[in-house]
């Protein structure tokens, strides 16, 4: 026994070394192509930048955009500075009138400093977010009991094929004045421009979900409705057990649609409506009219399109963690 697996120890030392040698060759040919295809569109960028002239001069090239990121962080620091000195001579103009009184009643001042290109991408990520959740939970629903029952599906289609292609541009003033005439209170928990925002996503992002939703319930396996049936399941277990499992796949390929979507509707909404967000950095810098402004532009488009990237391999991920099917976040 000994003698054998000594004689096969070569034989498996040198499968383990191909097998660990092929991991980095699969992984460099799995980045081969995008790389080359980034090199390729930058260099066809480089070429053709200098030769489209507007009228806040020549279009800047990768070099030219990546020097405006880095200004912009650069602000961004500044600005965090400007906001710590502030903070800290409250402090201690509060700390002053403490020691000579120390009944007096203090006050602390929030900083209203311009708000940085970074902080513009925090408003709008957590703006995006908190349409497209309330979407989904309104779509989710709606899509199961339109999958499960052919009469409210009937209902609702037409409201969805109607709804489904109107623009957010044409919503956004509908929800800013109801917003406006419904939302009065003195301490209010949101500002009315995130909810004018985060409601234009919703609406806009609410039908993709509910189409692949009742699409993917539709499709339970026969089989898996029969065992239901079999095993004569209450209808909150037969959604739990079977319908969900099943329709997940789908299910995930609606929000991730419904996410893109509500990321384009916010920025267009924010644009459009001068709510703090990329959108609205993008308008600026555009009626600035600087001759920096063009390339700040260009770092807030490629900036708008590596978080809708991000966004979509997030939700390939949670799908990944939910879903039956592991191989998924592959895709």
């Amino acid at each position: 026994m000994n003698t054998q697996v000594m004689n096969d120890r070569p034989v498996l030392l040198d499968r383990l070394a191909l097998n660990l040698g092929s991991k980095p060759i699969a992984w460099l040919r799995a980045l081969a192509a995008p790389a080359s295809g980034i090199l390729l569109f930058l260099l066809i960028w480089h070429l053709a930048a200098p030769t489209v002239v507007t009228s806040l001069g020549t279009v800047p090239g990768p070099v030219q955009v990546y020097q405006q990121f880095r200004a912009l962080v650069a602000e961004h620091r500044a600005e965090r500075q400007k906001e710590k000195a502030f903070y800290l001579r409250q402090e201690k103009r509060n700390a002053i009138k403490l020691a000579k009184n120390p009944d007096t009643r203090i006050r602390i001042r929030k900083y209203t400093g311009n708000p940085t290109f970074f902080d513009q991408i925090v408003t709008s990520i957590y703006t995006v977010m908190a349409g497209f959740l309330l979407a989904s939970l309104i779509a989710i629903p709606i899509g199961i009991v339109a999958g499960l029952s052919k009469p409210v599906y009937a209902a609702i289609n037409p409201l969805v094929q109607i709804f489904k292609p109107v623009s957010p541009l044409a919503w956004l003033p509908i929800v800013t004045m109801i917003v406006s005439a419904s939302y009065v209170t003195d301490d209010p928990w949101f500002e009315k421009s995130f909810l004018n925002s985060a409601i234009t996503v919703l609406l806009c992002s609410l039908w993709p979900t509910i189409i692949s939703t009742a699409v993917g319930v539709t499709n339970v396996s026969k089989d898996l409705q029969n065992v239901s049936r079999v095993l004569r399941l209450n209808w909150w277990t037969h959604v739990r057990k079977i319908v969900l499992p099943s329709a997940i796949p789908m299910i995930f390929t609606g929000l991730r649609l419904s996410l893109g979507i509500a990321w384009m509707v916010l920025i267009a909404a924010e644009m459009l409506s001068q709510n703090p967000g990329l959108g609205k950095f993008v308008w600026d810098e555009f009626q600035n009219g600087s001759s920096n402004s063009l390339g700040r532009i260009m770092v807030a488009v490629i900036v708008i399109g590596l978080i809708g990237f991000l966004l979509d391999r997030i939700m390939l991920l949670l799908q990944r963690k939910v879903s039956w099917d592991k191989s998924v976040a592959l895709r």
